[in-house]
């Protein structure tokens, strides 16, 4: 499928991040194939999906596009959504669409940052469709200038200079919409329709959701706490 056919099935839809951390009742078992398979019955436009094994499992059942990752934090290195090309080569085999990286200016292991990194894949797969994650505006630009053909707010709130920020973070996108001319979407503590709406209203080409869809342990404690009159964002990947 041409790049621009696939980047069309994503425009204006929700992409639903499939994925489990060890500890969770949903990880390492069949759930979040369900979880899949739920999303696509629902109406979702595309998945976000971790690692080769889910992505390769997903894949045979569920026609719809995949943004694949390979979260490795096993490595000496802050970055840990798809570090190394070794990494995206597998994520690439695995039968991802478009794969997603972190493109954040902190030290990667291949390059410097994240915009160097995106150029240095650039030259080994050519033709791969790359999303940059970033946390910033500055990231956002340098990632669209590096090649990039998505970027994606899913580390905004997470890097040391962004910690605290509110998420889910609108004005990001907003800035981003403006400049760039590739899709930017919004990922990160979207909990409602409205953010949904709102999202979009800023310039989003599509949103992301993951917690709030598919990590019921946190959507059931969301609730139980509202019954003792607590708030907290959950800014959790």
């Amino acid at each position: 499928m041409k790049k621009e056919e696939l980047l069309l099935k994503l425009k204006n839809g929700i992409i639903v991040s499939c994925q489990a951390q060890p500890g969770d009742p949903t990880f390492g078992n069949d759930c979040i194939l369900a979880f899949a398979k739920a999303a696509f019955i629902g109406g979702a436009s595309g998945l976000r999906l971790n690692g080769p094994e889910d992505i390769k499992k997903i894949k045979k059942e569920v026609p719809l596009p995949i943004i694949g990752i390979y979260k490795d934090r096993d490595l000496d290195s802050e970055v840990y959504i798809t570090p190394t090309s070794k990494h995206f080569e597998e994520v690439l085999k695995a039968g991802a669409d478009i794969i997603a990286v972190d493109a954040t200016k902190r030290k990667h292991i291949e390059a410097e940052n994240g915009a160097e990194y995106i150029k240095f894949l650039r030259k080994i797969f050519p033709e791969v469709i790359i999303m940059a994650d970033i946390s910033d505006y500055e990231e956002g630009v340098l990632a669209w200038k590096a090649s990039a053909d998505l970027l994606s707010t899913t580390l905004s709130g997470y890097t040391p200079y962004t910690k605290g920020k509110k998420l889910p973070d609108f004005k990001l996108v907003k800035e981003l919409a403006k400049v760039v001319d590739i899709p930017v979407i919004l990922e990160g503590g979207v909990w409602t329709p409205e953010d949904v709406k709102y999202a979009f209203q800023c310039g989003a080409y599509a949103v992301v959701i993951g917690t709030a869809i598919t990590r019921p342990h946190i959507i059931t404690k969301r609730f139980v706490m509202a019954t003792k009159n607590i708030e907290e964002i959950y800014n959790e990947e």
